[in-house]
């Protein structure tokens, strides 16, 4: 497992939002963690004041662990949702962004996580994902965020970092890539979430091959996929424990320029939380018509498992709904980790020691 390190995303982790990114490190090394994925860059430092991302920075490389952080989301419809970028860059957004991008490279974070759009937790319908807004199409919301990349590739170039696309609830792998391939590799990448592609009905090595050359961080867990009303409910199971082929990914994932791999936990303290479920509108013909990348032989993948899902499997599923203690949440963290590092260990060796 030479090279590898196995870390978190923070924002799942118990504890994080109600203490400063310090103890955040140290709790992450308490855990025998490699690393941290801060979610973004204000949670280093809310003022993005030099001497308190030094201070982070230095008590990550200090324990010896990697560290990451997040920009926000580049796609324009979605950036009235947040608006404290804009001011940060006072009222100018493009300014706020490059803030936080010379404060990365600033406290040595190189690669730097984005994201396109938004999910309204408080809908469960079609229209919880902005990708099915009625105001705005999706193709409209894509042709708008690649001009915001060419915006900011000089930004990133100046400055020698990655802004990493997550695949993300709304989008898919195919649009990542293109993405990513028209703004240019050299400064934007891809942030690999195993479980989001599902949701567009991906099968997640394939989406996984596709985005391998681009990806530079990532977002893993595992799923279960059951059926629902809509159609199928993707469920968030640790790693191992749910129906992703872990030795087809870490495979597919051998080329792609990452190192650090951090595990994206579940919430705490919310029953049936719509970001556990999420659903795949199968039998909907605008959501079919929204994915015109994806072949039905692919979308099989997801069909199959939801089918197999069996009265034998009612008793975990339950489990996946109940209410997540703090307990619960940072299990998933550590277990998933483990059996992470286990399936590495098995296909990467670590070198024989020098006589």
């Amino acid at each position: 497992m030479s090279g590898i390190r196995v870390g978190t995303d923070s924002t799942k982790l118990p504890g994080a939002m109600t203490h400063d990114a310090i103890w955040v490190i140290e709790r992450v090394a308490e855990l025998g963690l490699d690393g941290v994925f801060f979610r973004d860059i204000l949670d280093l430092s809310r003022t993005l004041d030099p001497g308190e991302l030094a201070e982070v920075a230095a008590a990550a490389h200090g324990r010896g662990l990697y560290l990451e952080a997040g920009a926000g989301k580049v796609n324009p419809f979605a950036m009235p949702e947040d608006p404290g970028m804009r001011g940060l860059g006072d009222g100018d957004w493009l300014t706020g962004m490059a803030r936080k991008l010379e404060a990365a490279a600033g406290c040595g974070i190189r690669e730097v996580w984005a994201a396109t759009a938004n999910y309204q937790f408080r809908l469960r319908g079609l229209r919880a994902s902005d990708r099915f807004r009625t105001d705005v199409s999706w193709p409209e919301q894509l042709a708008a965020t690649a001009r915001v990349l060419t915006m900011l590739g000089p930004i990133l170039r100046d400055l020698g970092l990655h802004l990493n696309l997550e695949t993300h609830e709304e989008i898919s792998s195919f649009e990542v890539v293109r993405l990513v391939e028209d703004a240019g590799p050299d400064a934007f990448g891809i942030t690999f979430d195993s479980a989001n592609v599902v949701i567009r009905g991906e099968d997640p090595v394939a989406a996984a091959r596709r985005v391998a050359p681009y990806t530079r961080q990532t977002h893993l867990r595992d799923v279960m996929l059951v059926p629902n009303e809509h159609g199928i409910g993707r469920l968030i199971a640790p790693i191992g424990e749910g129906v992703i082929d872990w030795d087809g990914m870490l495979a597919a994932l051998e080329a792609a320029p990452v190192q650090n791999y951090s595990i994206e936990g579940v919430f705490t303290g919310m029953r049936e939380h719509p970001g556990a479920e999420m659903s795949l509108f199968i039998g909907d013909p605008e959501w079919r018509a929204s994915h015109v990348d994806l072949t039905d032989e692919e979308l099989a993948w997801a069909r199959r498992h939801a089918d197999a899902h069996a009265d034998a499997d009612a008793g975990r599923e339950e489990l996946l709904r109940a209410t997540v203690t703090d307990a619960a949440a940072t299990a998933f963290i550590v277990d998933s980790a483990s059996s992470l590092r286990r399936l590495f260990s098995t296909r990467r060796p670590e070198p024989a020691s020098a006589a």
